[in-house]
C-alpha cells in the first residue's frame, strides 16, 4: 500500500529534504514483501550504506584530528552499525511509512532494528541519488553529529567488535576456519583461524569452537591495537571493564 502524498510531505519535512523525484523516496520505503513487481529498498540500501560510511568517516576525520586509525575505526563501526541506523530511522519516523506485506506488518516488522536500519540507509541512498553528496551530507550530519560526540560504545564480545570494524571498512564479514583439534575427548582443544580480507590468518585455541573463535578474534584485535588483555580498549587507553 503506497504512502499518501501528505504523509510523505510530513516525512520530507522531518528529513529536512524535499525530493525532486518522489519515486526515489517511495522506493526507499518499500520492503521486499511490499514490492510486488516493483523494486524494494535493497539497491538504495546498498548505496546508502556506502554513502553513510564515507560521510561519517569524513566527520570523524574532521572532529578528531589527533585520533589514531584504530580509534576512528571503532567509532565508525559504532556509528554505522544497524542499531544506530535504526535509532535514526525511529527519529525520522520511517516505520510508519514503510510499505510491506500484511504478514510482515502483523509480525511487528515496522519496529525491527534490522528493517529500520536498512530503510535508514535506503533513504540516505535516495537523497544521494536525488540531490547528490552535498544533500546526503546535510542529512547525515544533522542526525549523526551529536551521536559522534557521545562517548564511544563498543561491545564486549570480540567477534562482534571485529565484525563491526571490518564491515565499517566495507569488507566482508570475517571467516572462521577449523584448523584442528587436539587432546582427549573429555578435554579437547580446538584451533580456529580467523581471516579478514586482505590480512593474514590469525589462529587461536580454546576448549570449544566458539571460545576458540573468540580467542582468534581477540588476537586479531590485539594485533591491531584494538583490544587489551582484559577487553576492548577505549580511546583514552582505559578498559571498558574498568
Amino acid at each position: 500500500m503506497a504512502a499518501d502524498a501528505p504523509s510523505l510531505a510530513a516525512l520530507q519535512r522531518r528529513l529536512g529534504y524535499r525530493f525532486s523525484d518522489i519515486a526515489l523516496l517511495e522506493e526507499a520505503l518499500t520492503h521486499v514483501s511490499g514490492a510486488g513487481a516493483g523494486r524494494s529498498y535493497q539497491r538504495l540500501e546498498f548505496l546508502g550504506d556506502r554513502v553513510l560510511g564515507l560521510i561519517v568517516s569524513t566527520m570523524l576525520f574532521e572532529a578528531f584530528p589527533d585520533a589514531p586509525e584504530g580509534e576512528m575505526s571503532k567509532r565508525l563501526a559504532d556509528l554505522v552499525r544497524k542499531e544506530s541506523c535504526a535509532a535514526v530511522a525511529r527519529e525520522w519516523g520511517l516505520g510508519d511509512h514503510l510499505r510491506m506485506g500484511e504478514g510482515e506488518i502483523r509480525s511487528g516488522a515496522r519496529k525491527r532494528d534490522a528493517i529500520l536500519g536498512d530503510s535508514c540507509e535506503a533513504v540516505i541512498g535516495a537523497v544521494f541519488r536525488d540531490g547528490g553528496l552535498e544533500a546526503a551530507e546535510r542529512l547525515v550530519r544533522a542526525s549523526w553529529t551529536a551521536r559522534m560526540q557521545a562517548p564511544l560504545s563498543v561491545p564486549k564480545d570480540a567477534k562482534t567488535l571485529l565484525q563491526e570494524i571490518v564491515q565499517a571498512r566495507g569488507l566482508p564479514v570475517p571467516a572462521y576456519r577449523d584448523v584442528g583439534r587436539k587432546g582427549p575427548d573429555h578435554a579437547p582443544v580446538f584451533e580456529i583461524a580467523v581471516l579478514v580480507e586482505g590480512q593474514s590468518e590469525v589462529t587461536a585455541t580454546g576448549p570449544s569452537k566458539r571460545l576458540a573463535e573468540r580467542a582468534a578474534a581477540e588476537r586479531w584485535l590485539r594485533a591491531a591495537g584494538l583490544w587489551q588483555e582484559d577487553g576492548p580498549s577505549r580511546p583514552d587507553g582505559s578498559n571498558q571493564n574498568d
